[in-house]
């Protein structure tokens, strides 16, 4: 199974630390981002692996080449517009060969055992979509995911501030089965003029009976939105989250 990360995005968030620098590449204790992303990738069993690449993407393939320094086989394809998490993931439909493969986001960083735990579901045989989540007061910035008996019924993209009446959010780490593609691919673009994944995934549920299994983070269970200015600036000065990157350690509440 391969692992798509998607990487394509500017980071407006994070000026001023990106107007020269991808956001996957700033270093934060001496690694980029997207090499954490990268090793837990590896912890869980993935060796070959797409980088969907965009803005300043010659700093990613310049770093990262073939991935053979990782003993792993590395692939990118160019987000030239940025239309959204489905306008990256359709990129690499024809690079995909088997029934499923593994999504998340180039900016967010959660435990390796997060990774390996999702894989692991998916390979039990009875889910073709699986989901994870972490614990939000308020999903307005995220998607607000909705759920019972452990499955998805429902996910809503940024909801409106204080009106979520769920405090799942959605994690940005997936396995997805190829049919996404099929509903990606007839999806129009949101009034953001972005292909929208959450639109997707609504759509499975609602128009195709798709079972999307959902792994709850823990409330203090490590989940670092690297896109966010303030929480990127915190793991550059703290260091106790390196160790909660292999699960052995929690944050306290």
């Amino acid at each position: 199974m391969k692992a798509i990360v998607l990487c394509a995005g500017m980071g407006r968030r994070l000026l001023p630390y990106t107007k020269n620098t991808q956001k996957t590449m700033l270093l934060i204790h001496g690694k980029p981002l997207l090499e954490y992303i990268l090793i837990g990738l590896i912890f869980a069993g993935f060796r070959e692996i797409i980088f969907v690449v965009g803005y300043k993407k010659e700093q990613i393939i310049d770093f990262f080449k073939d991935g053979k320094k990782w003993n792993v086989h590395l692939e990118y394809i160019e987000q030239k517009k940025l239309n959204g998490t489905g306008g990256a993931l359709l990129l690499c439909k024809n690079l995909i060969k088997t029934s499923h493969f593994f999504l998340t986001w180039g900016d967010t960083l959660v435990p390796y055992s997060v990774y390996k735990e999702v894989f692991n579901r998916f390979k039990k045989g009875k889910n073709d979509f699986v989901l994870v989540t972490n614990y939000s007061n308020d999903p307005h910035k995220g998607g607000a995911v909705y759920i019972k008996n452990n499955y998805c019924i429902d996910i809503i993209e940024k909801p409106p501030k204080g009106k979520s009446k769920s405090n799942l959010n959605n994690c940005g780490v997936f396995i997805f089965s190829i049919e996404i593609f099929e509903v990606l691919n007839n999806l129009k673009p949101s009034v953001r003029g972005e292909i929208e994944l959450p639109e997707a995934l609504r759509i499975g549920i609602f128009e195709r009976n798709w079972k999307i299994y959902i792994i709850k983070m823990e409330p203090n269970q490590f989940r670092g939105d690297c896109g966010d200015k303030k929480i990127y600036e915190r793991l550059r000065l703290e260091s106790n989250w390196l160790k909660e990157l292999d699960g052995s350690l929690r944050l306290k509440k």
